[in-house]
């Protein structure tokens, strides 16, 4: 009988190993888990029935104690081979975490395993996706910002090496130095701007305001420029309505769009501001009659340093409307672009009404 004990031991094994590699497919480690804990109690439970029976029929202790072994055995086993499939799935995402440490921004980890463990490689992912576009933003930040100083730099170098070789009037170079001054002062601004922008430290002071007021401002300062260029700029807005903002900031939002709408609108065009009220917020619309946004630019028009064409030379850096997108956001603001159907581009943004959350 000796032979049936090792029979019985043998099964418990058997089935141990089995259920085990069944439980590697269960979805969750929390499954997993529980199923090695009934594991733990099934298999022993079942050879101690075993062993009862064997021992109502044989009363031999060596042979209890045999398919006793064998079920113990068949228990570790399963919860080694568990413990293992489940070590695996979590080194694999701690060795994609080491090569994102060691500099390696492309390091993705394989979403496989428990959902619990897919979930974290999936998460660890989209952690390590952002940082390679933040990386990579801060590359082209430096580029554009390097590309965007050298200019001004070097005009302004090759002025006054012309003045000290008495090649020109100081009187004649005053103008443009001037005038390279303000932009590098005006680029320093926006990068220092941006800066709060991405760290969070930009803060603004609230106060219930007539929006109105502030579009009327932005326009008083647009139309010397409107006027250079032959452009007409129109208001269509709503005297009474009201939000909480800090007007400055505003008004530097309302400014930016304006001059890039200017850019944009060939002479005898025309450039429209919108101020209107809606049940839940306000609504801004800048308008321009100009040959419109390509489809390709409107999901990028918003970034740093972006140009819908390289080639041609623009009047500013690049920043102004991200630094508008970065203005609204932070008074809780959405904006937008879009082409028009009568031709021309459309920026909108809203703004929270007085007494909105």
């Amino acid at each position: 009988m000796i032979g049936l004990a090792l029979v019985v031991a043998a099964a418990s094994l058997v089935a141990g190993l089995a259920a085990a590699f069944a439980l590697r497919r269960a979805p969750t480690v929390w499954l997993q888990l529980a199923g090695l804990a009934a594991l733990s109690v099934g298999v022993p439970l079942a050879a101690v029935l075993a062993s009862g029976w064997v021992m109502f029929h044989m009363g031999a202790d060596r042979k209890i104690l045999a398919v006793a072994a064998g079920s113990a055995a068949a228990a570790v086993i399963a919860a080694l081979v568990l413990a293992r499939s489940i070590a695996q799935s979590i080194r694999r995402v701690s060795d994609a975490s080491v090569e994102l440490a060691s500099g390696d921004l492309s390091a993705r980890a394989p979403v496989s395993g428990p959902n619990e463990i897919s979930r974290l490689a999936a998460a660890f992912n989209t952690m390590a996706a952002n940082i390679e576009q933040l990386f990579d933003a801060r590359r082209e930040l430096v580029a554009w910002a390097s590309h965007d100083l050298r200019t001004p730099l070097a005009s302004i170098q090759a002025m006054i090496e012309a003045l000290e070789d008495g090649l020109a009037d100081p009187a004649d170079y005053l103008p443009t130095l001037r005038d390279q001054v303000r932009t590098l002062s005006r680029l320093v601004d926006d990068l220092f701007e941006l800066a709060r922008i991405d760290s969070g430290a930009l803060s603004v002071e609230l106060e219930e305001t007539r929006v109105a007021a502030v579009v009327e401002s932005a326009l008083r300062l647009a139309r010397p420029e409107a006027s250079n260029r032959k452009v007409e700029l129109l208001a269509y807005l709503d005297s009474e309505a009201t939000a909480r903002v800090e007007p400055d900031k505003i008004q530097r939002v309302l400014s930016n769009l304006l001059t890039n709408a200017l850019r944009h609108t060939p002479s005898d065009g025309s450039v429209a501001v919108h101020l209107e009220r809606r049940p839940d917020d306000i609504l801004i619309r800048v308008e321009d009659t100009g040959s419109g946004v390509p489809a390709e630019a409107l999901g990028r028009m918003f970034e740093r340093f972006w140009r819908a064409d390289r080639a041609r030379p623009a009047d500013g850096a690049g920043l102004g409307l991200a630094i508008a997108r970065g203005l609204v956001e932070a008074h809780g603001g959405k904006i937008w672009a879009e082409n028009r159907a009568q031709g021309g581009a459309r920026i909108s943004f809203t703004l929270p009404t007085v007494g909105s959350t």
